[in-house]
């Protein structure tokens, strides 16, 4: 248990979604027998959130993958991807594009640097209106590198 489990600590908060993606993940629930609490599934979700981010090794040199999935038609988004991979093409060892339909392209980008370059670059494109879904997977061994 966590510094806020006393219910006494709980705060309420409101969160619109679509209602396909909150059918989704009520199914999700159900399946993994936790169709009676929203709430702790939705807690259970943002503490794993936040040991992912407690795992960064931003002073390491990490090697790792970022995979984005996302809608080429809003807005300049493009344009805006290429701009920030422009920006770190020291970390970018080498990037797969796929058209997955008329408006979806999946990208992937092998990284190779700095834990907290890789990190400022992913946060970056991951922010960007129009990335419907996006992960970083990195493992961070300075050994690794040497090989």
């Amino acid at each position: 248990m966590g510094a806020c489990e006393n219910p006494g600590d709980l705060v309420r908060f409101s969160v619109a979604v679509p209602e396909e993606l909150l059918n989704q993940f009520d199914e999700r629930n159900a399946r993994r027998g936790e169709s009676g609490n929203r709430s702790e599934a939705i807690r259970d979700l943002m503490r794993a959130s936040l040991v992912r981010e407690s795992l960064r090794t931003p002073d390491e040199q990490v090697i790792g993958s970022l995979t984005m999935i996302y809608d080429h038609h809003t807005g300049d988004l493009t344009r805006r991807l290429d701009e920030i991979q422009h920006d770190y093409t020291h970390e970018i060892v080498s990037t797969l594009h796929v058209h997955l339909d008329h408006a979806n392209c999946l990208e992937i980008l092998a990284l190779k640097g700095q834990g907290a370059r890789i990190y400022e670059l992913a946060d970056k494109l991951l922010a960007l209106r129009g990335v419907h879904h996006g992960e970083l997977t990195c493992a961070a061994t300075e050994s690794c590198l040497d090989v």
